[in-house]
C-alpha cells in the first residue's frame, strides 16, 4: 500500500514538470508540431534509463522505483498526447509531420534511454 504513496507524490511531481516544460517549449517554438510533447519525451525516457540504471545498482528499493520510473517518468512522458497529436496530423492531411512525430519521438526516446542507462552506468560503475 506504501507504494501507491510513491507513485501518486512522483505522478504529481512528473505531472507539474511536464505542464512546466511543455509551456516553456511552445513559448520558444512553432505551434505546428507538437515540440513540447517531443521534448518531454525524450527528457523524460533519458531520465527514466538513468534513474533504472541507478535503481539496477542499488538493493533494488521499490519506493525509489515507485516515485522514480512509475510516478514520476509516467507522468511526465506523454506518449497518450503524442499519439493523439499524430493522430490528428494524419487526419488533418500532414502526413509528413505526422510520421516525422511518430519517428523522433520513438527513435529519440529509445536512444535516450539507452544514453541515459549508460551514463548512469559510466558515471557510478563500481570498480
Amino acid at each position: 500500500m506504501y507504494k501507491i504513496f510513491y507513485v501518486v507524490a512522483g505522478g504529481a511531481l512528473g505531472a507539474s514538470l511536464r505542464y512546466g516544460v511543455s509551456l516553456a517549449v511552445l513559448r520558444l517554438g512553432s505551434t505546428s508540431f507538437p515540440w513540447g510533447t517531443l521534448v518531454v519525451n525524450i527528457v523524460g525516457s533519458f531520465v527514466a534509463g538513468f534513474v533504472w540504471a541507478l535503481l539496477d545498482q542499488s538493493t533494488g528499493n521499490q519506493r525509489n522505483h515507485a516515485f522514480f520510473i512509475i510516478g514520476l517518468c509516467g507522468a511526465f512522458t506523454t506518449f497518450s498526447a503524442y499519439a493523439v497529436e499524430s493522430l490528428r496530423m494524419f487526419q488533418d492531411g500532414n502526413t509528413g509531420l505526422a510520421l516525422t512525430n511518430v519517428l523522433a519521438n520513438n527513435t529519440g526516446s529509445l536512444l535516450a534511454v539507452v544514453a541515459g542507462f549508460g551514463l548512469a552506468k559510466w558515471l557510478f560503475h563500481k570498480a
